[in-house]
């Protein structure tokens, strides 16, 4: 029997609109029929829903005319689809058995002796700006980030997939975490894998794991991270750079939650919450072909879009003092603060910049700028010369910026030799160069290499010398 007759169901999705923002979810319900029976009654909101005798299946069913995987319940765009997976005694829709079929809302779904009934909940909710000004890790006060948390605190609870947009450095895997802490899953993995940092010739293995044996260099067998995942979750991070011969492989395992290994012969079910995340806009890459249209829908259960921080400003001073507060960068051997605040002046500055770099740039300046700070506070002269116009001229150590600019004023002595003015002048634009670039590339090292046309181990020579790490990149 062929899928027909479809009921619309409208899929769980936010709409941003001029007169506010709107979040759909879409849930199904499976209620039991059969007298006698202990009583089911289950709501689900993943888009991937198996019915089977076993364990691991997300309904199980206590009957013995129940197969160990029964079918399975897909969300596709508009609608919900049943799919018998070769059971022995099939399934029905009241009273026809079917292979593959479209489910009505209200229709009779029987698995052996086993008889629900299937309904949609549809519910609309108005977002509104949320009253806390953070979410987990997330800072904000702006009322697009007071937005923002309102609807991670009505999805975060769910099994929704979501893809996150936003530019280069505004915090897509902080969200991430936010959601996966705040979710039943919190205390289950959560994986990160940059689909930007592996060889493609690799990120299968990677994603899927490998059986010995399966390529050169597969010496033993190995799980993928979606297994390594299992009851948790995985961020993808930069998906667009996966390729197009990957997508339909990550389609399958969006549509059956279930894995096969390279060079496997065997599928594994898992249970995996996939959120993902993006710089590009999927669109138009989609449009371009280099997107798959099925699996960016699949993918766009909830979209989230992040603001960059110029769009933001009002929220600079919070998270500058949020990252005094937690940055290990800011704490003595005894753990005490080393900086404890910064000045008017200087804070005026960090909001009159348009931060290409976004959070993950301030973060980088604040570091640099507590490693400058003579006290308790930042200054101005503790900012890197960029943040403050090409006119300024910037503190280096113990130098005063008058003396180095120049035109009166000061104790000359104060400057040193030639040689020490001269090598602390270097130092301080090697530093500020060497963040400049990794900010501007996302933090990739190589890339960061090539612009700046340096081999890449001096290039880390340079970042061991200042004391700047990329954490969480490594993309040898």
């Amino acid at each position: 029997m062929g899928k027909k007759f479809p009921d619309f169901v409208p899929p769980t999705q936010i709409a941003y609109q001029d007169d506010g923002t709107t979040l759909h979810l879409r849930k199904c319900r499976l209620l039991s029929e059969s007298d006698g029976e202990p009583t089911i009654d289950r709501t689900f909101d993943q888009s991937v829903i198996t019915i089977g005798a076993m364990d691991d299946n997300d309904l199980v069913l206590g009957d013995d005319t129940v197969s160990r995987y029964h079918c399975r319940i897909v969300q596709e765009d508009n609608a919900y689809v049943v799919q018998d997976l070769a059971s022995t005694n099939g399934t029905f829709i009241n009273k026809v058995r079917i292979k593959e079929a479209y489910l009505k809302t209200g229709c009779t779904l029987t698995l052996g002796k086993t008889a629900l009934r299937f309904t949609t909940i549809d519910e609309t909710v108005r977002i509104r700006p949320s009253e806390s000004e953070a979410f987990g890790d997330i800072i904000g006060t702006n009322v697009r980030m007071r937005e923002l948390f309102g609807i991670l605190e009505k999805i975060a609870s769910t099994s929704t997939t979501v893809i996150i947009e936003g530019e280069t450095g505004t915090g897509k895997e902080v969200v991430a975490h936010a959601i996966h802490k705040k979710s039943p899953r919190r205390n289950k993995p959560f994986i990160v894998f940059d689909c930007s940092a592996v060889p493609e010739n690799l990120i299968e293995s990677e994603l899927f794991g490998h059986e010995k044996g399966s390529f050169t260099g597969a010496i033993m067998a190995r799980q993928g991270l979606f297994e390594m995942a299992n009851g948790g979750t995985i961020f993808l991070d930069e998906l667009g750079e996966l390729t197009v011969e990957l997508q339909p492989k990550l389609l399958r395992v969006l549509e059956t939650r279930e894995v096969r290994r390279v060079g496997g012969t065997r599928s594994m079910k898992v249970d995996v919450r996939v959120i993902a995340a993006t710089n590009r806009r999927l669109e138009e890459e989609v449009r371009a072909g280099r997107f798959r249209e099925d699996l960016f829908y699949r993918l766009s259960v909830v979209r989230l879009f992040l603001p960059p921080l110029r769009e933001r400003r009002e929220d600079v001073p919070h998270l500058v003092r949020h990252f005094l507060r937690t940055g290990q960068f800011n704490r003595t051997e005894e753990g005490e603060l080393r900086v404890d605040t910064i000045s008017r002046d200087a804070l005026d500055a960090l909001m009159g910049y348009d931060w290409p770099g976004n959070i993950r740039e301030l973060l980088n300046v604040v570091e640099r700028a507590c490693s400058f700070a003579e006290g308790d506070t930042i200054e101005v002269d503790a900012l890197p010369g960029h943040i403050l116009g090409t006119g300024h001229v910037q503190r280096l150590s113990t130098l005063k910026p008058q003396i180095l600019a120049g035109g009166g004023g000061g104790d000359v002595s104060q400057l040193g030799t030639f040689k020490d003015a001269k090598e602390q002048w270097i130092s301080a634009f090697e530093r500020d160069y060497i963040l400049r670039l990794l900010s501007q590339f996302d933090f990739n090292i190589s890339h960061a290499a090539r612009e700046a046309d340096i081999d890449r181990k001096y290039f880390r020579k340079l970042m061991k010398k200042y004391a700047i790490t990329v954490e969480g990149r490594d993309d040898d």
